[in-house]
């Protein structure tokens, strides 16, 4: 889809301007024969001027930086528009509506506040809920909108002023109702199909998703916004919070989540994908996801190729995630061991002397249980590496409580040790 100008856009302003010029009385001329009524120029209203500036900010979404700069200078003039609009055109609830939309899309309030001044003489009182909850949304007066504005049903106003309003409600919902604010995303997704408002929708909806733990709708609507609003002016937003998001999931705990993962990867530049993988593995790591940590570190070194500090990166998460292996351990240390330390930031190196000290500890144990990991919980096996206890003297059983319990205790510390 091929962006619009800023000529194009701001046609209806210009067309405006010439309208007042043309009003204006002339020194020159005493007077102006009238013109056909079919050709006289008339100033865009209030639902004009906010399609302007919806158009603009559709272009955003895909990508515009034009769009993005002339934003600013183009809400400018809309506030001051507005501020000047005579008193009666507020007696419409078109216009009062145009108001309200044009604040909600990052216009002054000050408009807002102008037409409850005007009070019930002019100001419509089924008007009024609506001019209030979202003058106290932008104000930040949560509590003050969600009371303003739980009433109002967005499907009885029209579709961008109603998904403009959903995305509100859904916003003040998030924290308190994770279910009612993802179906009023959805409703602004129907509603405003490829519209900055489906943009923000999405970029949205994907965190509620994460948040709720539904990582199935989450890896689906992320494929989409990386699919479709790749190249929106916010789309750095969304994969810093994507990476965040990333790093509290357990890939490990199921093979379909994993290749979901990957699936929606696809839709990146590579040099993006290896980034979030090494960001998730570490996470990982960190948060005792083994399985998952060591998937995603291979998938970031195939996507590493001559980039020697992401390659490196990438061998130290997988090796620290591998010193609990009883049967992988010693590969791991020499893998440690041989990293060129040049490369690795601060935080990776001291991720590093952590895994090596771990992997030291479990060595120095004698007679200790072969540590097993249960995605997140260190677990041992039975005591003497798989030598049953039953029959054993009392003495013996003391003996293999008490390697128990150093084993246990050397675990709880490594553990911290990594997790810090």
């Amino acid at each position: 889809m091929k962006g619009l100008s800023l000529a194009a856009l701001l046609a209806p302003l210009m067309l405006s301007s010439v309208a007042v010029a043309n009003e204006q009385p002339s020194e020159t001329v005493m007077e102006r024969p009238a013109e056909p009524e079919t050709s006289a120029l008339t100033a865009p209203g209030p639902m004009q001027l906010v399609r302007t500036l919806h158009l603009m900010q559709d272009q955003i979404a895909i990508g515009s930086t034009e769009a993005h700069a002339g934003q600013r200078g183009l809400l400018s003039i809309l506030d001051e528009r507005f501020m000047s609009l005579e008193a009666e055109t507020w007696q419409t609830s078109k216009n009062v509506r145009a108001a309200v939309s044009l604040v909600l899309s990052g216009g002054n309030p000050s408009i807002l506040r102008k037409l409850l001044e005007l009070g019930s003489s002019i100001i419509s009182e089924s008007d009024k809920p609506l001019i209030e909850g979202a003058l106290a949304y932008v104000e930040g007066r949560e509590e003050a909108a969600q009371t303003a504005l739980a009433s109002l049903d967005p499907h009885s106003l029209p579709p961008t002023l109603g998904a403009q309003l959903a995305l509100v409600q859904s916003a003040l919902n998030v924290r308190k109702n994770a279910a009612k604010s993802d179906e009023l995303l959805d409703f602004v997704r129907l509603q405003a199909p490829g519209t900055l408002l489906e943009e923000a929708a999405l970029r949205r909806q994907v965190f509620v998703a994460s948040q709720t733990n539904n990582i199935e709708k989450f890896q689906s609507l992320a494929t989409e916004y990386l699919r479709r609003y790749r190249h929106s002016i916010y789309a750095g937003n969304f994969r810093q919070r994507l990476a965040s998001a990333l790093t509290r999931i357990d890939f490990g705990q199921e093979s379909s989540r994993f290749d979901g993962m990957v699936e929606m990867m696809t839709e990146l530049e590579p040099e993006a994908r290896r980034d979030l993988y090494l960001l998730a593995a570490r996470s990982s790591i960190e948060q005792g996801f083994t399985t998952s940590a060591r998937l995603l570190a291979d998938k970031a070194q195939e996507l590493a190729r001559a980039d020697k500090a992401s390659a490196t990166r990438a061998k130290l998460y997988r090796a620290a995630s591998m010193i609990t292996s009883p049967q992988a351990i010693n590969g791991a240390v020499e893998d440690l061991r041989g990293l060129d330390r040049s490369v690795l930031p601060d935080s990776d190196l001291s991720l590093l002397e952590s895994a090596l000290s771990m992997a030291g500890q479990i060595r120095k144990m004698p007679d200790a249980p072969a540590p097993q990991i249960v995605e997140g919980k260190p677990a041992l096996t039975k005591v003497a590496a798989g030598q049953s206890t039953e029959g054993a003297t009392p003495v013996q059983g003391l003996e293999q409580l008490q390697a128990l319990s150093k084993a246990r205790d050397a675990l709880s510390r490594v553990d911290q040790l990594i997790k810090n």
